[in-house]
């Protein structure tokens, strides 16, 4: 094979449209727009825009409520922390604090704390120190001897 020889395979690059362009080209005069209007020109930007009509976004109400102040926790598995362990990125002997959890790169951040939730199995016998926990994970953490310790003001 040789340079001059590369095809791209058929099909790859549609040829593009080139509308107004002469009646030969099936897209000329008008190049697809129709007959005058405000769709025909150009910098039209309609979306949701009902001809002056109140707009169905708008005639309807509004739900919910987002709380300005709600907390946001890293979170992570029981599975993922035994992972860890096993890899030794995590040393077992040691409390898992939040800042270990950091260091071993299992959180990223720690935002308002780090929470502990169920997933996964755990088998070592860990010391975890953290802002909160589900009670799946503070009983399965006991279960394989270990403690699991939550913050006062987080504890479910």
């Amino acid at each position: 094979m040789k340079l001059h020889e590369l095809r791209d395979n058929p099909g790859a690059a549609p040829k593009k449209k080139r509308v107004a362009r002469g009646p030969g080209s099936g897209k000329g005069k008008m190049a697809g727009r129709g007959i005058k209007g405000q769709k025909s020109r150009s910098g039209v930007a309609i979306n949701g825009y009902e001809g002056g009509q109140m707009p169905l976004y708008q005639r309807l109400p509004k739900r919910g409520f987002n709380k300005p102040n709600r907390k946001a926790f890293a979170v992570v598995n029981l599975g993922l922390i035994q992972k860890f362990v096993e890899a030794g990125k995590i040393d077992a002997a040691q409390p898992v604090t939040e800042d270990a959890l950091i260091a071993s790169g299992l959180v990223r951040r720690k935002l308002d704390g780090v929470r502990v939730l169920a997933k996964g199995e755990i088998t070592s016998a860990l010391n975890i120190e953290v802002t909160g926990a589900s009670k799946s994970a503070i009983e399965a953490v006991e279960k394989a001897g270990g403690s699991l310790k939550v913050a006062a003001a987080a504890a479910e």
